[in-house]
């Protein structure tokens, strides 16, 4: 299951890169139209309860009361003050939230939210990503990425494998002869969008992530550039599996390159992977999962307190961010699943799939974002009301547009304010864009995207 390529225009060249990414961070405060914004790297979407006190506590004394969930997993405070830096760095600091300041922004990645808490699971990529996590806190060279630069960990369900890796791993079972056999299983490395795969061994599966990065890097910098992301390399300089594989094993890294021909899995780029829905999710162990959403990918402090306390007082402890701007609380019990899931309900949280604000985004907007023509969010919700248009009354808006195979009303709907479209859903999604004479309603897919300026993750 390769990665399928980002929203970009075709043939377009790669772009020149004259000074480092202007991403914001936790400590990068990025200023924005409603005052200062701190995005929170979250690698694999992972929360103690502790450190969500920790972040429900600052946007509640330095924000504006309210939390975003973004695209990657991760979590933004908005409406901070100027000056608020340090107070912010040392709280988020005590939590264990700031493991190093050099590596903040760097911290990208993304794995599927339900490893191990569901009957689907190879291997616990959940486990990879704190000890990427780990080795790109304790790399120099790692620094060099960009605050966009993603690494993706994929359980072998295919649910985020597509979501625009520039390091995309895929998890698979264990086969005689094959790296990782012994041990129960190993993982195919992508790179960028190249269909072919590298095999690597499950022991070794963070370090190559760690390893590919850093060849990026080094083509980066022969490329001049000043490339970003994988795909942005110049032509001469561009990486494949086959590069990948020779670099890793001179890096010592068990690695085979087995092509795009040996690769036999399912497209999953049209928008229709396995992602959790909401609900409750049965676990082998006889354990539940609650699996819920935040409307328009934005919580209260109250609803973000109550979250942690289910994960505190009936779950694991822990809470699991997933780049569908929800929440996965691992770990009750069958007689307080259902009872929970019923008050994150009432508490005004995405508990049905059948809910109309389920599949349905949005950007900033105004008054968050002075680029939007419109007060995108507000515009949403009152569409929500009022019945359209909504997935499942999509169709007439939309009727010279073919959509193959995929039913309109199963595709994701993201409202923009305009034409960067940040933090918009990959594969096929229903573009809802805010023009200067009002909203136009359109069917994105991979292989036909609309021209657009650069697209942001949010």
């Amino acid at each position: 299951m390769p990665p399928s390529p980002e929203l970009s225009p075709h043939g377009a060249e790669p772009p020149v890169r004259d000074r480092g990414d202007a991403c914001p961070g936790a400590l990068r405060l990025h200023s924005a139209a409603d005052g200062r914004l701190s995005r929170v790297r979250l690698p694999a979407g992972y929360l103690t309860a502790h450190q969500a006190t920790a972040l429900a506590d600052a946007a509640e004394r330095l924000g504006d009361g309210q939390l975003s969930l973004t695209s990657r997993g991760n979590a933004e405070l908005r409406g901070l003050p100027d000056g608020c830096g340090q107070e912010l760095a040392d709280l988020l600091r005590a939590a264990g939230l700031l493991p190093s300041a050099r590596h903040e922004r760097i911290r990208n990645i993304l794995a599927s939210p339900l490893a191990c808490l569901d009957h689907h699971t190879h291997s616990d990529v959940q486990l990879w990503a704190r000890q990427l996590d780990a080795l790109l806190c304790a790399s120099t060279s790692a620094t060099a990425l960009s605050g966009r630069f993603l690494f993706v960990l994929d359980d072998g369900r295919g649910d985020v494998a597509a979501l625009g890796g520039d390091v995309t791993l895929v998890a698979e079972g264990a086969s005689d002869g094959a790296p990782g056999g012994a041990s129960g299983g190993g993982a195919l490395l992508y790179i960028g969008d190249d269909p072919a795969a590298v095999r690597i061994a499950d022991p070794d599966v963070p370090r190559a992530a760690l390893a590919t990065a850093e060849t990026f890097l080094a083509a980066a910098e022969a490329g001049g550039t000043g490339a970003w992301r994988v795909r942005e390399l110049p032509a001469g300089y561009a990486l494949n599996a086959r590069d990948v594989a020779d670099a890793l094993r001179e890096a010592g890294v068990e690695a085979e390159y087995v092509g795009a021909e040996c690769v036999g899995a399912e497209d999953t780029s049209a928008g229709r992977a396995p992602v959790p829905l909401p609900g409750i999710v049965e676990g082998p162990d006889g354990r539940r999962a609650l699996s819920v959403l935040a409307p328009l990918g934005r919580l209260t402090v109250a609803q973000w307190r109550l979250l942690t306390a289910v994960a505190a007082d009936d779950g694991a402890g822990e809470l699991r961010l997933t780049p569908w701007r929800g929440v996965v609380i691992p770990g009750l019990s069958t007689a307080t699943a259902e009872p929970r899931l019923r008050e994150l309900a009432a508490a005004g949280l995405v508990t049905d799939p059948a809910s109309p604000w389920h599949r349905l985004g949005a950007c900033t907007g105004r008054p968050g974002c002075a680029k939007s023509r419109s007060d995108v969010r507000a515009d949403a919700a009152t569409a929500v009301t009022a019945g359209t248009p909504v997935p499942g009354t999509l169709p007439a808006a939309v009727p010279d547009i073919p959509v193959p195979d995929i039913p309109v009303r199963d595709l994701p709907l993201y409202w923009s304010g305009c034409e960067r479209r940040c933090g918009h859903p990959h594969g096929t999604w229903i573009d809802v864009l805010a023009t200067s004479e009002g909203y136009q309603v359109s069917v994105v897919r991979p292989d036909a995207p609309p021209a657009t300026q650069e697209t942001r993750p949010q």
